[in-house]
């Protein structure tokens, strides 16, 4: 069952006179996708690491189904929030499948998941990821995508309320880009997304927020937040904007500012 999100009034910075994210305040409801977009040093990828519990902020609380995130212990936050980060993931000497069983580590006592039950979870997910032929390959002999693809099938065995993905589509190709997107829609989670593409945020998104300087510029569905006005705010650019023939979602080309 997937869970809302709430962030109240947070704040982080390496030090106290250096904030990189100020007063952010903003729900996700349950079973919704809010994807996160602004220019390169908005903060994005920290408020991300406020959220999934890596840095701890300074001010605010980040609250999941109503439970404050840092009063629960590490194990009870990884079945609630899963996260796939925008880092390059290391060259695992494990094959993909026990890197996907990984997952499930959070239901399990020791390193790798056993039972039938688990089983089935993990290879239903490499099904879902188009990762069977792959699951017996060492992961550090896959192609980024690949990589990409098999980290977005371990945060889904570990059967999260809320996931997190900060641009999980980087390394992938468009149509994989595409299949990643549609896969996202099906799944009964909250989502919560940083993307760089704003054709794809429009797609995929219930809910943008716009971000810039580390503050929220605008937050909303993405035909009221992505708007030229928004976009010249934000990036400096100008956005030429019509709407998908098929799904009536905002459609946009670029310019630079005069």
């Amino acid at each position: 069952m997937a869970l809302d999100l709430q962030v109240r009034d947070l704040s982080w910075g390496p030090r106290p006179d250096r904030r990189i994210i100020e007063a952010i305040s903003f729900d996700v409801p349950a079973g919704s996708t809010t994807v996160i977009v602004g220019p390169n040093g908005a903060g994005k990828s920290t408020l991300l690491r406020s959220i999934y519990r890596q840095n701890r902020p300074t001010t605010g609380k980040v609250l999941v189904g109503g439970r404050n995130i840092w009063r629960l212990s590490m194990r009870d936050v990884s079945r609630l929030i899963a996260a796939v980060l925008q880092e390059v993931a290391p060259d695992f000497s494990f094959t993909v499948r026990e890197v996907v069983a990984m997952g499930r580590i959070p239901y399990c006592r020791g390193l790798f998941a056993h039972g039938r039950a688990n089983e089935q979870i993990i290879e239903k997910a490499l099904a879902d990821f188009r990762l069977i032929e792959f699951a017996n390959r060492s992961f550090s002999r896959l192609s980024g995508g690949e990589k990409q693809r098999a980290l977005l099938a371990r945060a889904i065995v570990q059967e999260p309320q809320l996931l997190i993905l900060d641009e999980p589509t980087n390394h992938l190709d468009i149509r994989h880009q595409l299949e990643i997107i549609e896969m996202l829609k099906r799944l009964n989670l909250t989502v919560l997304i940083t993307l760089h593409d704003l054709n794809l945020a429009a797609s995929l998104a219930d809910q943008v927020l716009v971000m810039r300087q580390g503050r929220i510029c605008a937050i909303g569905p993405p035909l009221a937040t992505l708007t030229a006005q928004t976009i010249r705010s934000a990036f400096d650019v100008e956005a030429h904007i019509d709407h998908h023939p098929r799904t009536g979602k905002p459609r946009l080309s670029f310019d630079l500012s005069p």
